[in-house]
């Protein structure tokens, strides 16, 4: 499975895009995406999935 961002609480602030281990997020327009192909979840690298951890806006990394 894969993460997500919920595009319309997204503040496009780009703490996530650094975070990500696998460089599965980029900017899309206004806000940023995630690409599942290469989204692990942060598996094997970290206990919680890091878009998730520094996300300023509560739930909008979520699973897919």
């Amino acid at each position: 499975m894969a993460y997500k961002i919920i595009a319309s609480q997204c503040t496009g602030c780009s703490a996530c895009e650094f975070e990500c281990p696998n460089a599965a997020i980029s900017m899309k327009g206004d806000t940023f995406i995630i690409d599942p192909n290469k989204c692990t979840e942060c598996a094997g690298e970290y206990d919680h999935p890091q878009c998730d951890t520094v996300c300023p806006v509560p739930k909008t990394c979520v699973p897919a």
